[in-house]
């Protein structure tokens, strides 16, 4: 018998067994892709200004067969400038017909991570393939000099795991102009990796850190942090645990599911970065995720967290630590950060201090409750609570060729996850619902003048319904409800001046009943259905949707531009409608 509670988690330990055929191949690039069981999403790609970029091109045509990295060389693109409008990260991906688990994939240049997601898994009759992008602009100083990179996608290829992985990626640099002038960008990249080339750091529990020892420029005058933390191994499926203390009356997962990147630096609380709760194309139902994946898991996006008011200390000519830990890890996190800083182009010495850190003496230990009930039958009712929410304000100054510049970061994190079982003897029944929420505001200003405020907030909405059943033959069915989403909301303003704002909301939702017999091995599924809706809307009227609809793994249905004016979807180059960072610093007088 499979045990209970650990459905997902057993089936890939059974070795993805599967005794089902495959369906059609996608329709070519450009045309309907209804009836197609190729990948196809409903995420905007990245906006282009006009004009014909210089491309450089990273790798190409590699093939993932083992654990080794596949190694490139960078150069600068040659007669293109080194001031670019915009630059853009384009990856081709595919994966051959056969039996392959989901994979991660990585694309790192001197240590700075250009690329983080998961792959699509095949049938045994059709290969998959699909397409990435990710907006680089703020890696600018990077691009300017030559560099060895990698891309590694782990991979194994034997008599049970068929499946070679194939993939090619380039960056595409568009050339400054009078209609797209190249944005204020960061004057420095640095990596919080393992090595100079690039890899992830495994955390594998909360004292475990992803440091990277520092001297920076003197005149550092603001800093941001992008973050990726991806849950593997133990904690794939964290988000459905329970707290040691329940795990044997629930039967499932202990650790608890409370994760929360924490950033430091010099031991020093410094931000929060919230874990997205990914699931891969193997995850809890595999038939779900086919044709659409869910939400980024092909294109991880990172959480960019300011530090700017740590700006004056961090250009004190001293070695700072800056670490990211993932609180709650239980082997283990994935992670790779990128620090990002702006110096004073008019002094090469600034100074300054945190006067305020609120966040420092709130420890993330989140609240934990029970209505669990056991009878004298053994079966166990009721749920388990995990709520954790906390308000801090950072603030820091830096005195700089423009006055003293200061800094307030003041955010809300809250966390809310409740778990609800419903155990027999034949039956477990278990919802997940989870809720990670972060209100933020980042003020500067130069004396008592309000001059620029980035108001930010995130909701990552998780809905899981799993309802496995057994019968007298040992055999069980498992019928899977999932709700995934991603929203995001941005404002900018000058002076008390609204400039611009943006929305962005990301959902996916699906289902499928899996047949399995007594032995683990898929014999079958019935009812697959799913949606995305993506939409974006900004203050200048950009507006994109998408939207996909799949049944029995083949699209159904698919559309762009509906609900925007005229139709059809119009983004602004300059925008961010995939829900990539930004904070506006190219507005700000300095």
């Amino acid at each position: 018998m499979l045990p209970k509670g650990c459905f997902s988690r057993c089936l890939a330990i059974a070795g993805l067994s599967l005794v089902l055929g495959g369906v059609a191949q996608a329709a070519p690039g450009g045309s309907s892709p209804v009836g197609s069981g190729n990948v196809t999403v409903a995420d905007p790609t990245v906006p282009r200004p006009p004009g014909q970029p210089c491309v450089v091109q990273l790798f190409s045509n590699d093939t993932f067969n083992d654990y080794s990295p596949r190694p490139f060389n960078y150069t600068p693109p040659a007669g293109c400038g080194t001031h670019w409008s915009k630059v853009v990260l384009e990856g081709d991906f595919s994966i051959d017909a056969g039996v392959q688990f989901d994979r991660t994939a990585t694309i790192f240049l001197s240590g700075v991570n250009l690329y983080f997601g998961t792959t699509q898994e095949p049938t045994s009759a059709e290969g998959r393939s699909w397409h990435v992008e990710r907006d680089l602009t703020d890696y600018t100083a990077l691009f300017r000099n030559a560099g060895e990179g990698q891309v590694f996608i782990g991979n194994i290829v034997n008599s049970q795991y068929t499946s070679s992985l194939h993939g090619s990626a380039r960056l595409l640099f568009y050339p400054a102009s009078v209609v797209a002038p190249a944005p204020r960008v960061p004057d420095a990249v640095y990596p919080l990796g393992s090595d100079p080339i690039g890899s992830t750091v495994t955390l594998n529990d909360s004292s475990s850190q992803m440091a990277a020892t520092l001297t920076l420029p003197a005149n550092v005058e603001r800093a941001y942090l992008d973050v990726f933390t991806q849950s593997q191994s133990n904690d794939e499926f964290w988000y459905t645990c329970v707290p040691n203390q329940y795990a044997a009356e629930t039967q499932e997962c202990g650790g608890g599911n409370f994760r929360e990147a924490e950033v430091s630096i010099d031991g020093q609380a410094a931000g929060v970065a919230p874990v997205y709760p990914w699931i891969y194309t193997g995850g809890i139902d595999l038939f779900i995720w086919k044709p659409t994946p869910g939400v980024q898991t092909l294109n991880f996006m990172p959480y960019r967290v300011d530090l700017t008011p740590f700006a004056g200390i961090l250009s004190n000519g001293s070695s700072h630590t800056v670490a990211v830990s993932v609180q709650g890890a239980n082997s283990y996190f994935s992670a790779t950060a990128s620090l990002l800083v702006y110096q004073d182009q008019g002094a090469k010495q600034v100074s300054g201090a945190v006067v305020r850190n609120t966040l420092a003496n709130q420890p993330p230990t989140p609240t934990i409750g029970s209505t669990l009930q056991q009878d004298s039958s053994g079966n166990v009712t009721g749920a388990v609570t995990t709520d954790l929410s906390r308000h801090f304000v950072i603030e820091g100054y830096v005195n700089t060729s423009h006055g003293r510049v200061t800094t307030t970061v003041d955010q809300t994190v809250s966390f809310a996850d409740t778990q609800t079982f419903d155990i027999t003897a034949t039956d477990f029944h278990q919802i997940s619902d989870q809720l990670t929420k972060v209100d933020g505001v980042s003020r500067s200003r130069i004396g008592n003048f309000l001059s620029g405020e980035y108001e930010s907030r995130f909701r990552y909405p998780l809905h899981v319904d799993s309802n496995e059943t057994i019968e007298s033959d040992g055999s069980f069915s498992i019928l899977t409800s999932i709700k995934q989403g991603y929203d995001q909301h941005a404002g900018l303003s000058l002076g008390g001046f609204p400039l611009y704002s943006s929305d962005v909301h990301n959902q996916v939702a699906g289902s499928d009943t899996l047949l399995v017999n007594s032995s683990f091995q898929i014999t079958g599924h019935s009812g697959q259905q799913a949606t995305q809706n993506f939409a974006f809307s900004d203050s200048l009227g950009g507006c994109y949707t998408g939207s996909v609809s799949s049944a029995n793994n083949l699209v159904t249905a698919y559309s762009t531009g509906k609900g925007c004016p005229g139709g059809q979807s119009r983004v602004l180059w300059f925008a961010h409608p995939d829900g990539s960072p930004y904070l506006g610093d190219s507005v700000l007088p300095w």
